[in-house]
């Protein structure tokens, strides 16, 4: 049981992998930019798994709210070259909101807790709203932009960007169990290197019994 509970606990980071976030996030952004670039449009509309990939990152590598706001603006970035809105460069506004939110809900208590396992709802919970805040931010720079009719911005609040943040949030909340398990196993050998290494440096400056007796 024990062993099932760790399994779903988030990375925890130790001084070798102060910079893990950036592998984590390259990985899981480029997986996100070829699911995005092959999933059809259903109705002029594509889930924007970006979104998915930069929550999931953040939650496995707990970055800091800087850390978080670069997150967002590679997201965006890479929003921008694969967007086929009427606006593109609202992107690189959007996204960083919706980094920035998905950080502020990673410590949020949303375990569900039981005898024999426990679930962890935070990936698509936080994915959920962060895909809210951002969706409704490009609505928003959109409207300011190209203005767009009021009713077209409503049906676009009220509508879409629900329904692709709880499409959003499905698909993060399946994603996380094999991408924690893939991260947990590269976090363990990177901190087993580094661990090794550090043994080294303690077997070199370790003082003998002979050389103590002879002080």
């Amino acid at each position: 049981m024990n062993s099932k509970i760790a399994q779903l606990q988030p990375l925890s980071l130790t001084s070798g992998s102060r910079f893990r976030w950036v592998a984590v996030t390259a990985l899981l952004l480029a997986a996100g930019a070829i699911i995005k670039l092959v999933t059809p449009s259903i109705a002029g509309i594509t889930p924007n798994w970006l979104i998915s990939m930069y929550c999931l990152s953040i939650f496995l590598s707990r970055p800091t709210a800087k850390q978080s706001l670069v997150i967002g603006v590679a997201a965006g970035m890479m929003g921008l070259a694969l967007s086929k809105s009427l606006f593109p460069l609202a992107n690189l506004l959007s996204e960083p909101v919706g980094a920035f939110v998905a950080w502020l809900l990673v410590r949020i208590p949303l375990v569900i807790r039981t005898k024999s396992f426990q679930l962890d709802l935070r990936p698509g919970v936080s994915t959920f709203l962060a895909t809210i805040a951002s969706g409704s931010t490009f609505v928003i720079i959109m409207k300011i932009a190209v203005n767009i009719p009021d009713s077209l911005m409503m049906l676009l609040l009220l509508t879409i960007v629900p329904l692709v943040a709880v499409v959003n949030s499905i698909f993060a909340q399946i994603m996380y169990f094999p991408a924690k398990q893939l991260f947990s196993r590269m976090t363990g050998e990177i901190d087993k290197q580094a661990s090794q290494f550090r043994g080294k440096q303690v077997e070199k400056v370790e003082v003998t019994p002979a050389e103590r007796k002879d002080e």
